[in-house]
């Protein structure tokens, strides 16, 4: 029973997306909510089938059959179909007659999902409800899990989507692939969501491990997808999927298995970290080089690059660091800054990092007061405990502050 309630919840994930963009497309994105609630009963009634009667050899294609039959029968009662879409196809020569029923053929479902994400990465939407509606629409997860991630709760994320798609409504977003000359500028918020999306999972507070890399994962499968379509097949593009990879590459060495404590960078089991995916990162990114563009992926994929060779040499800290230069110099961020301020602690020593780090004055991040902290263990120790007690005041979950004062003990006693 476990294993069946598993597989039909793998299931879901995996076609829900697919249903929802092939329905929503047909009958318009005012109608996504409807097209989620079809999807949905979809799903129940697999659920009360196949408990009785057993998982049908061609599960996916029984879902796309009910959910065809479903979503005619639903618009043929309201009359919505003869009185907006039928008269819509037969003005339209080229369209054939049995258009009106969702494509569910693979060059359907991936157009639709591509121009659901240009949809939904509308820069009418706030970045947040964006990143909602991905998780819904696009990677199929469930209200609860939606509210896990982003440590909330089911009601604000229900009120936080319905905003959104009367967003998509009253600003009558169309699920259509951009003009030529739109094109670029609309990937770019599509890549930016799309890098939000992988990070609110790779960097995500939550416990939930499974949840984390699902979210990953659905990020990668997203930007995948767009390299399969020439017109966003871009570098940048190739880019992000590289970084992407790399980092998915470590996500099973950053978490100790016999605890939730966060495993540094330099304590990582090197045999844990992912071969092919690091093959893959590089794969795309030697791809991002072709042409002039050259966007904060390329750097930043460049630098997770190098986090994928573990030994740890002051040229490869030299690297980084000349890389972070670049990185502040196109796309200057707080965390950019303390990034690079780490890598110059490496590649260069404590004390002319120190100096840099001082002026940064991030007064409300743990992670700079945990970079203050280990600077100036090297020269004053009272300092560097105040540094990391402030840091452990200021992390967010109890496994940072497990880590942290980890920290305080040992120094402490030393």
């Amino acid at each position: 029973m476990i294993q069946k309630h598993d597989a039909l919840k793998q299931l879901f994930q995996r076609e829900f997306s697919k249903m929802v963009a092939v329905i929503a497309r047909l009958y318009g994105l005012e109608h996504i909510a409807l097209a989620e609630d079809i999807v949905s009963e979809t799903f129940l009634q697999a659920m009360e089938s196949w408990e009785k009667r057993g998982m049908p050899e061609h599960a996916t294609a029984w879902l796309y059959a009910v959910a065809k039959q479903k979503t005619l029968y639903h618009f043929r009662r309201t009359k919505i179909l003869q009185d907006k879409v039928l008269p819509s196809v037969a003005s339209n020569a080229s369209t054939k007659a049995d258009a009106v029923e969702p494509d569910f053929s693979q060059q359907g479902i991936r157009d639709s999902q591509l121009q659901m994400m240009f949809a939904i990465c509308t820069p009418a939407i706030a970045s947040e409800a964006q990143i909602g509606l991905a998780l819904r629409i696009l990677c199929g997860f469930g209200i609860d899990e939606i509210a896990e991630a982003f440590l909330s709760n089911k009601e604000t994320i229900n009120k936080r989507l319905f905003r959104a798609r009367e967003k998509l409504r009253t600003e009558r977003v169309a699920m259509e692939f951009p003009p030529e000359h739109t094109l670029a500028a609309r990937l770019d918020n599509v890549l930016h969501i799309l890098y939000l999306l992988f990070n609110e999972g790779y960097y995500s507070t939550t416990q939930d491990r499974v949840l984390q890399k699902d979210m990953c994962i659905e990020a990668m499968r997203l930007c995948l997808l767009l390299t399969d379509y020439p017109p966003t097949r871009t570098p940048k593009t190739h880019a992000l999927l590289a970084l992407m990879c790399f980092h998915a590459s470590r996500f099973n060495a950053r978490q100790a298995s016999y605890s939730d404590l966060p495993v540094l960078y330099e304590e990582q089991d090197e045999q844990l970290w992912d071969q092919a995916l690091i093959n893959q990162g590089r794969h795309y990114l030697n791809l991002s080089v072709e042409g002039d563009d050259l966007s904060s992926y390329h750097l930043e994929a460049r630098i997770a690059s190098w986090h994928c060779i573990k030994e740890d040499t002051a040229e490869k800290w030299e690297e980084i660091l000349q890389l972070y230069n670049d990185l502040l110099f196109i796309n200057y961020s707080p965390s950019v800054a303390l990034n690079r301020t780490f890598a110059l602690y490496k590649a260069r020593g404590w004390q002319p990092a120190l100096a840099e780090a001082e002026k940064l004055r991030l007064e409300n991040n743990h992670f700079y007061f945990l970079l203050l902290g280990e600077l100036y263990r090297h020269t004053d120790a009272l300092q560097a405990l105040a540094h990391f007690r402030r840091a452990h005041t200021l992390a967010r979950t109890q496994a940072e502050k497990r880590g942290i004062q980890e920290r305080i003990d040992a120094l402490g006693s030393a």
